[in-house]
């Protein structure tokens, strides 16, 4: 099934594909045609609301109603998976998720808003917006995760109030990660010649093999109308022979990117590490038109890789034909990360600051239970998490897909929740269950569910960047607020320079819908 978005004079093709998310459904990708998805499982009593059409009263609708004139652009594959609705505390306690630490999601909104039009709101995944902006939670001393619960009034919804549940996995120095086998596997086809976006891939990996340790060592594989090896596995040591072969880069061909992972995958399990890091890193635009073009069959073969701890990072380049879905599942089934690099500063942001976190895995199946007490909690909301949805009794199925965690890295997650009574005791009680990469064991870990009289600053901005995700995927939650008034609290606790970048981009949002 497919739906046409017009955004900006511009008329985006969006497939409806069967996604793979942490309950395991399949999604096939791009090539321009659509299956209908399958439905979506849903923890018990939990729903989800389909984004509703704009109203024809709302700016964003006037918005997306002029921009029509415009020829068709290139594909773009998102998928809707509709929005958390309020779950009465009586009838279902429990609430469910696995964590994410992926951050495509906001940069593609950057990419579309710094180019002057809003993104579909199907490519907007809230809990990813949250994310983008690690928060300051303290790490743990001796033990893997350290939880952080708090809370307040909701700035957006009188007499709701907004609980934030975050987790900070414990941080390793640089010089103390594990030895890197590293296979870089890059898409050099005919479509990454536009915008130059194969030249960022290039300028991207020569930031990460700077960052590199001479115990690491990097393969890569290209792929265009077939995969082909361009260097096998080479020590850092040997840096400018890596370098060189990144500088050759050419773009060739149509996109065989099943051939192009498989060969990345052989070289990975061939040149394996026992006790190193060893990751396949994808850089494409998510399409294929070759070979498999679906993602079944890939992510069945990814998923057993991943059994045998070789695992997927997919970083995503260019706009106006790109797959959104395939990359983001690509990663979720090889327990890696996904990111989407718009700029060379993003590139940075990745591969220098966050790249011990990157690379190396922590915990994996890492879920997240929040049980609410009935008596203090009359109906409660998660914000996002939507394709994150696990069973509540999978919460202790060990053999339950769920997320990874990298080295110090934070994850939040917020909930809208309207309380039974104005006592403000705990809550209910948030606990975390995952697999130590390192002792090889099960643990969990449990805190209270606690809320304040107020907002930290950290906690009311990040409200502030999961209203905006809201109003800009059409929530039925957004109808209360306004950019104005995201643009009003953000402006007021925004601190450091992706704050302020945050601060920016919703002034730009409000000027792209007055025009």
């Amino acid at each position: 099934m497919r739906k046409i978005v017009k955004v900006s004079g511009i008329t985006l093709l969006v497939a409806s594909l069967i996604g793979c998310s942490s309950n395991g459904q399949l999604a096939t990708s791009g090539t321009g045609e659509s299956q209908q998805p399958a439905p979506a499982q849903k923890s018990e009593n939990k729903e989800t609301l389909s984004s509703s059409p704009r109203s024809s009263s709302s700016a964003l609708a006037d918005y997306v109603m002029e921009k029509t004139s415009a020829p068709p652009a290139n594909d773009m594959y998102f998928k809707d998976y509709g929005a958390n609705t309020f779950v009465s505390t009586a009838k279902d306690r429990l609430s469910t998720f696995a964590a994410d630490v992926d951050t495509g999601s906001y940069s593609i909104m950057r990419s579309f808003v710094q180019d002057g039009t809003l993104p579909p709101a199907e490519a907007v995944r809230v809990e990813e917006f949250i994310n983008y902006f690690p928060a300051a939670y303290p790490a743990p001393t001796n033990q893997t995760f350290a939880v952080q619960v708090d809370g307040g009034p909701s700035p957006f919804q009188k007499g709701n109030q907004l609980v934030r549940v975050g987790i900070k996995g414990k941080e390793i120095a640089a010089e103390d990660r594990k030895p890197a086998n590293l296979v870089f596997v890059i898409d050099v086809s005919g479509s990454m010649n536009r915008e130059n976006r194969l030249e960022l891939v290039k300028r991207s990996l020569n930031v990460l093999v700077d960052e590199l340790q001479p115990t690491d060592s990097v393969g890569i594989i290209v792929y265009g109308s077939e995969g082909r090896v361009l260097l096998p596995p080479t020590s850092t040591e040997n840096k400018n022979a890596i370098l060189s072969a990144i500088a050759e880069l050419q773009p060739e061909g149509s996109t065989n990117a099943e051939e192009g992972l498989m060969l990345g995958y052989k070289m990975a399990a061939n040149s394996f590490k026992p006790g190193a890091i060893n990751r396949v890193i994808l850089c494409s635009d998510g399409v294929a038109n070759v070979g498999e073009t679906g993602a079944e069959g890939i992510l069945r073969s990814i998923e057993d890789y991943a059994r045998k701890d070789i695992y997927l990072s997919t970083f995503g380049f260019g706009m106006g034909n790109y797959n959104d879905v395939l990359m983001e599942q690509l990663a979720n089934k090889g327990e890696g990360n996904y990111a989407y690099i718009d700029t060379f500063s993003e590139a940075r942001r990745i591969f220098t600051e966050s790249l011990t976190g990157t690379l190396q895995t922590i915990a994996r199946d890492v879920k997240i239970q929040v049980e609410f007490d009935p008596k203090k909690v009359d109906s409660y909301r998660l914000i996002g998490y939507e394709n994150r949805d696990v069973r509540d009794k999978d919460f202790r199925n060990d053999k339950t897909d769920a997320g990874e965690i990298g080295a110090g890295h934070s994850v939040t997650a917020l909930y809208e929740v309207k309380l039974a009574s104005p006592a403000k005791t705990d809550l209910g009680t948030v606990r975390i269950r995952y697999h130590n990469i390192v002792s090889q064991k099960v643990e969990e870990i449990a805190e209270p569910v606690q809320v304040q009289s107020a907002l930290s600053p950290e906690l009311t901005f990040l409200a502030s960047v999961a209203e905006y995700a809201e109003i800009l995927r059409d929530s039925p939650f957004s109808e209360r607020s306004s950019l104005p008034d995201v643009l009003k609290l953000a402006e007021s606790t925004a601190t450091g320079e992706e704050q302020l970048e945050f601060v920016s981009l919703v002034r730009d949002s409000m000027s792209i819908i007055r025009n």
